[in-house]
């Protein structure tokens, strides 16, 4: 058996966990949440943008046919219902968890001017506060996080581009905790930036490289968990220790555990783009990776394998 991590955050990785059907593929995987239930929401950039699976792996159902160009993040609320942030689309749509679509954040297919601060260009995730309030990362083409009432009005919005504190060089992903403090994945900038409610700087994670996705768990002092990716310059592409991989952090950004190897890889117990994350009721952890375009930026000389992988589960021993 082979395992990671230490302590009682020790895992151990599940092979071919997920039961496609026939023919199906998820090309790439943008996001992943669980329910109540600890099924499994894979949102992907295949012909079924979600796939529903149980937690050992059968096919549930699917939906979004049509309505997702590009997946990118997943939020599962507290009401059973899930935030999708897509960011081909310009929109967050709020979905019921057999898919119909309650809230629209955003105009379909119509962003707002590059770098206007304006809601949204290329929106990369959303967050909930414990009072319903939703922040939305926004992202590729803006440097901000937006705040909204839990009926869709904006509240409010902050930041910038740059590398100050507030500032972003993509923000990639966020988070709530459970006293409403809100945390952004920083990707470029190589930090997890902390703030209150309203936007005010309070602190920031530092000795992360390219955090991409994150997750918190539920409750007073969370932990935190981060997907990393690796390096994809020439000059670095292969330099170990960078990632990708996943960091488990406490709830001061001190690191708990981390899995993953020394670099890219296919095998059972690395990564190649983890981009989204989620941990169910058992502490099991579920990953996406954008293996299909990170493969070039990684390996520009050679075709994408048949096997490149795009889900992992990790079943949680310690």
């Amino acid at each position: 058996m082979v395992t990671q991590g230490s302590g009682e955050y020790t895992y151990e990785p599940v092979e071919n966990w997920a039961k496609l059907p026939p023919g199906w593929s998820f090309k790439e995987i943008g996001g992943i949440g669980t329910d109540r239930n600890d099924n499994v929401y894979v949102f992907n950039r295949g012909e079924h943008p979600m796939i529903v699976f149980d937690r050992d792996g059968n096919f549930l159902r699917a939906w979004g046919e049509g309505v997702f160009p590009r997946a990118h993040g997943v939020f599962m609320a507290p009401d059973d219902t899930v935030w999708l942030t897509d960011d081909a689309d310009h929109t967050v749509r709020q979905c019921t968890l057999d898919g119909k679509i309650l809230l629209t954040l955003g105009q379909p297919g119509k962003p707002t001017p590059y770098m206007s601060g304006e809601p949204f260009h290329r929106c990369t995730h959303t967050a909930m506060a414990p009072n319903g309030d939703i922040y939305v990362s926004d992202g590729y083409g803006n440097a901000r996080v937006h705040k909204y009432a839990p009926n869709g009005k904006l509240l409010l919005s902050w930041g910038g581009p740059g590398t100050d504190p507030g500032e972003f060089n993509i923000a990639h992903n966020i988070t709530c905790d459970a006293d409403g403090w809100v945390y952004v994945a920083d990707r470029e900038n190589h930090r997890v930036q902390v703030f209150d409610g309203n936007g005010r700087y309070e602190t920031q994670w530092n000795n992360l490289h390219r955090p991409c996705g994150l997750f918190m768990t539920p409750g007073k002092c969370p932990v935190c968990f981060v997907g990393e990716l690796g390096a994809v310059q020439s000059v670095n592409r292969f330099l170990p220790n960078l990632g990708p991989r996943i960091s488990i952090l406490d709830n001061t950004g001190k690191r708990l555990a981390r899995l993953g190897g020394a670099g890219p890889g296919l095998g059972v117990a690395e990564f190649m783009a983890p981009h989204g994350l989620c941990v169910d009721s058992r502490g099991d952890i579920y990953v996406g990776e954008v293996s299909w375009t990170q493969w070039p930026q990684l390996f520009p000389d050679r075709p994408r394998p048949e096997n490149l992988r795009s889900l992992h589960k990790w079943r949680k021993v310690g």
